[in-house]
C-alpha cells in the first residue's frame, strides 16, 4: 500500500470513528478533549461538529493553520505528561470525549507514551466517556469498543471509561 493510501485510510477511520462517537455521547455534558493538534484537522472537524463543546487542545508545538487552532484559553502547550498533569484541577471528570492522535512512529516511543498518559487522561474523564486513540491503550478502567464497520481492524481503537458497577 502507498503511504498515500495509507494516509487516505487513517484519515477515513478518524473521521468514522469521531463521527460515531460525537452521536454516541450527545446525551452526555462535558467537555472534548483533543490530544495532539497537528494540522488542526481533526480539531476543525470537532468544531465543525460540536459546536456547543468546549474543547481542550494539548500540544506539545502548536503549528497548525491559525483558522485550525484553538483559542488561546482552549490551547495547552507542553509535553503531554505534563500538562495533562498541570490541569487536573480544571478539567478533572469533564471530558465526555478524548481524541489521542498521539503516535510518533516510533512503536517503542508510542507504547510508553500511551501508558504514561492513560492514567491522567483517565482523572480527566467521565464515567462512560470515550476515548479514541491511534495508539493501543491498555489501561484496567477503560473497556475496548468495536470501531465502526468501516475502519480496519488495528487502524484506530476505541474505548470506553468503565462505569461504576
Amino acid at each position: 500500500m502507498s503511504r498515500l493510501d495509507s494516509m487516505i485510510r487513517r484519515l477515513e477511520a478518524q473521521r468514522a470513528c469521531i463521527d460515531w462517537a460525537l452521536a454516541e455521547i450527545r446525551p452526555l455534558s462535558g467537555a472534548i478533549l483533543e490530544l495532539g493538534l497537528g494540522n488542526g484537522r481533526t480539531y476543525d472537524h470537532l468544531r465543525a461538529n460540536a459546536p456547543d463543546r468546549d474543547i481542550y487542545v494539548f500540544e506539545r508545538a502548536p503549528a497548525a493553520h491559525p483558522d485550525c487552532t484553538p483559542e488561546a484559553q482552549y490551547l495547552i502547550e507542553g509535553d503531554f505528561r505534563e500538562t495533562l498533569q498541570q490541569n487536573l484541577d480544571l478539567l478533572r471528570g469533564r471530558g465526555v470525549l478524548a481524541h489521542c492522535d498521539i503516535g510518533s512512529g516510533n512503536p517503542e516511543q508510542d507504547r510508553e507514551l500511551a501508558a504514561a498518559v492513560a492514567p491522567q487522561i483517565d482523572e480527566l474523564l467521565s464515567l462512560g466517556a470515550l476515548v479514541l486513540s491511534d495508539q493501543v491503550f491498555s489501561f484496567s478502567g477503560w473497556e475496548s469498543v468495536e470501531t465502526p464497520e468501516s475502519v480496519p481492524e488495528g487502524r484506530y481503537y476505541i474505548y470506553r471509561k468503565r462505569k461504576l458497577k
